[in-house]
């Protein structure tokens, strides 16, 4: 690797300072190692019975940045980042060689959590779809936090427009697109937080009052 990790960045810390950048440096460019380097942290992500159901697109070409960019409702952030993450989630994932994800485990085990693929999902569409979007969910925010340490920034999109999109990345029939991550060189550092709502307004003991 040639890129800098910073080793003083705790995860405490990429949580604190992670903000959704929305005007990057369209100079600053990422190395492929750096791009390697998130994704074998974003597959590192937990998915419902280890199925590994998102399916990642990066993207660097800028004549397909500017395209997500008009994808995007024109937003900014696509064309001049450096790297724009689509993620998506394939519905089918649960029944495409199953034993492959616990190859690992014994036959016992294997055979268990095959069985439980299909009685959650061979009739259940809503499910995979909900599964998706918790996968891709976990692992959007393990390239957040990654890209942190690695000195870079970043910015979760979910304002596009699905069909035009799906066409640009020719996105497969069985697939949904569940959002974005844009990653770069912050142009300019975020404004003050929004205002974070109060704990006890987000945060019950026990079950809610």
């Amino acid at each position: 690797m040639i890129f800098k990790i910073d080793y003083n960045l705790n995860t405490f810390d990429a949580i604190k300072t992670r903000r959704a950048i929305k005007k990057f440096d369209k100079n600053h460019k990422m190395d492929s190692n750096e791009i390697k380097f998130l994704m074998e942290l974003a597959i590192l992500s937990p998915t419902s019975y280890n199925q590994q159901n998102w399916r990642f697109v990066t993207v660097t070409d800028q004549n397909i940045k500017d395209k997500i960019s008009k994808a995007a409702r024109n937003q900014a952030q696509p064309s001049d980042g450096s790297l724009v993450i689509i993620l998506c989630g394939n519905t089918n994932a649960w029944q495409e060689n199953l034993g492959r994800y616990w190859k690992n485990a014994t036959k016992e085990r294997e055979q268990l959590v095959i069985n439980a693929l299909r009685k959650k999902y061979s009739d259940n569409l809503q499910n995979r779809r909900d599964e998706v979007m918790k996968s891709c969910g976990f692992a959007a925010q393990t390239i957040m936090l990654a890209a942190k340490q690695i000195g870079l920034d970043s910015c979760p999109m979910g304002g596009f427009e699905h069909d035009e999109l799906a066409k640009i990345i020719n996105l497969p029939k069985d697939h949904i697109i569940v959002m974005m991550v844009v990653v770069g060189k912050a142009l300019e550092p975020s404004g003050p937080r929004g205002g974070q709502l109060k704990l006890e307004e987000v945060v019950f003991e026990n079950r809610f009052s």
